[in-house]
């Protein structure tokens, strides 16, 4: 399959799990992501803001404030790093996400550990996304370890994927 059916296929998946099996899924998810070294190691942890498809990540914030929380925040055809202060600090971004309004973080050394979120992700740790491209220019960037966040109808053995496309380091599925 190409791209975009593979899109169409995980929207497809996602759309028949109810809000109750997304919440436990996330809940199962992010505890994984809690236990892992390089999570209880982080200072700085790059994290997004869900939408409704994706596994619920936005009430690990209060959770997490023990952490340097860093989102993205979408501008013009890039992602900017921004960190997240407190809530105050967020308005509704592109593709109605919440986006802290701070200034850029640009100190993409001092990130430990970063979340990404995705439509798919297969077990070399390729990833499909919205077919935007902004994390394909964000991945290169990073030099910490890139966990792939999704729910198991999400990850798949291979997916199909291009010379310029950069595989995060792990993939968590539970």
């Amino acid at each position: 399959m190409l791209k975009k059916e593979w899109r169409k296929e995980m929207k497809q998946r996602i759309a028949l799990l109810t809000e109750a099996e997304r919440v436990s899924l996330s809940e199962k998810l992010f505890a994984a992501v809690e236990q892992m070294p390089e999570f209880q190691k982080a200072k700085y942890v790059l994290l997004y803001w869900s939408l409704p498809d994706e596994p619920i990540s936005h009430q690990l914030v209060e959770r997490w404030k023990d952490k340097n929380l860093i989102f993205p925040a979408v501008v013009g055809d890039q992602i900017e790093l921004r960190r997240y202060c407190f809530e105050a600090d967020v308005r509704m971004g592109a593709f109605h996400i919440m986006e802290p309004i701070g200034p850029p973080f640009v100190d993409y050394d001092a990130l430990d550990l970063a979340l990404i979120p995705g439509l798919s992700f297969d077990s070399e740790g390729y990833r499909l996304g919205r077919g935007k491209g902004y994390y394909d220019r964000l991945l290169p960037k990073l030099k910490c370890t890139t966990v792939g966040i999704c729910f198991p109808c999400q990850y798949e053995e291979q997916l199909p994927h291009d010379n310029w496309d950069v595989p995060v380091k792990k993939v968590m599925h539970i």
